[in-house]
């Protein structure tokens, strides 16, 4: 199939174009590049000996998206593009809600108008909220989120469902997933944002390399084992061939729901405690304010995803951890080196 990938310059999107493009798919980019690479993708050409187009556009720009639709031949698209830090979500909510809702409403238009009706979106386990018990499980409803970032993915998870309700032809999957960690084996690509890391490990990462003094713990007195928050990290790699296989489940028309994660918690002081393990760097860090809109623990119940994709996470966090110190050691500045 000939597959767009929206936001596919970035960090899980071009893990997911790699595996796509082994998959013998075919595969057009749309991404503004406000927080993706174009180097990302030039990388990914070398690594594959596959072409890939990159459309620099907007997902909230309709005339883009409508001569794309004419200009390939799209069959399926799976949607990354959006906003999403939960801090940043929090000072900054009408750019998110117009990001990751107001776009996905303007792509939904587009395809619907080019006759594409099949759609993998990339959504969160943050739809859970705050109050959801652990581990999560498909069948728990979506809750009361606790930041405009949550929020907006449960806005988009609620339209794509009264869309696909509405026209049954719209085949829809919902893919929530945890924390994505690690980098392609090879180290040509990897996680590179953009400013001050809002996530774990390219935080304890650039620490590691020297771009950056220490490391902040956002947190020590959660209700957790030593007080620092608990997350499911999962390797890229296998989250991307999650996005793969939930292809598959496009030739169904209808509305699929799942998470994808390891089913198993790590506190950020256990993180950084490993990754200090298995690369020998020493991580300095110091106890900062809890985040708001952090929650305490929680992690994924895969098992739905195993028995109707095939799919559970295959890396360990030690590969995760080594996958991303290679990315990080041989790429110090990111793409920019």
């Amino acid at each position: 199939m000939t597959i767009l990938v929206t936001g596919g310059a970035g960090f899980i999107g071009s893990h997911t174009v790699v595996q796509l493009l082994e998959a013998g798919h075919a595969v057009v980019v749309l991404d503004n590049l406000c927080n993706g690479a174009a180097e990302a993708l030039r990388r990914i050409e070398r690594l594959t000996g596959k072409s890939v187009p990159l459309v620099k556009g907007d997902v909230r720009d309709r005339k883009a998206l409508d001569a794309l639709f004419r200009a390939y031949h799209v069959e399926a698209v799976i949607h990354f593009a959006g906003l999403k830090a939960v801090g940043e979500s929090v000072r900054e909510p009408l750019a998110y809600y117009d990001t990751n809702v107001n776009g996905t409403l303007v792509l939904c238009q587009a395809m619907a108008a080019a006759g594409v009706r099949r759609l993998v979106f990339s959504s969160s386990a943050t739809v859970y909220g705050p109050d959801a018990p652990v581990p999560y499980v498909e069948t728990l409803p979506r809750g009361r989120t606790s930041n405009p970032y949550g929020t907006s993915k449960a806005m988009v998870e609620q339209l794509l469902t009264d869309l696909q309700l509405a026209d049954p032809h719209w085949s829809v999957v919902l893919l929530r997933y945890f924390n994505p960690i690690g980098a392609h084996p090879s180290g040509v690509i990897g996680e590179d944002p953009q400013g001050l890391p809002n996530n774990l490990m390219p935080f304890i990462a650039q620490v590691a390399v020297g771009r950056l003094p220490e490391l902040a713990i956002f947190g020590d007195d959660y209700s957790t084992t030593d007080g620092t928050c608990v997350r499911d990290y999962l390797h890229v790699m296998d989250l991307a061939d999650g996005h793969v296989q939930a292809l598959g489940r496009l030739e169904t028309p209808g509305l699929h729901v799942y998470n994808l994660g390891t089913g198993c918690g790590v506190s950020v002081l256990d993180m950084v405690r490993s990754f200090e393990r298995v690369t020998g760097q020493s991580i300095p860090y110091r106890v900062a304010p809890r985040r708001e809109g952090d929650l305490a623990a929680f992690w994924a119940d895969a098992a739905k995803a195993h028995r109707e994709l095939g799919w559970q996470a295959f890396r360990g966090l030690d590969e995760m951890i080594a996958d991303t110190w290679r990315w990080q050691s041989e790429n110090p500045q990111g793409y920019r080196r």
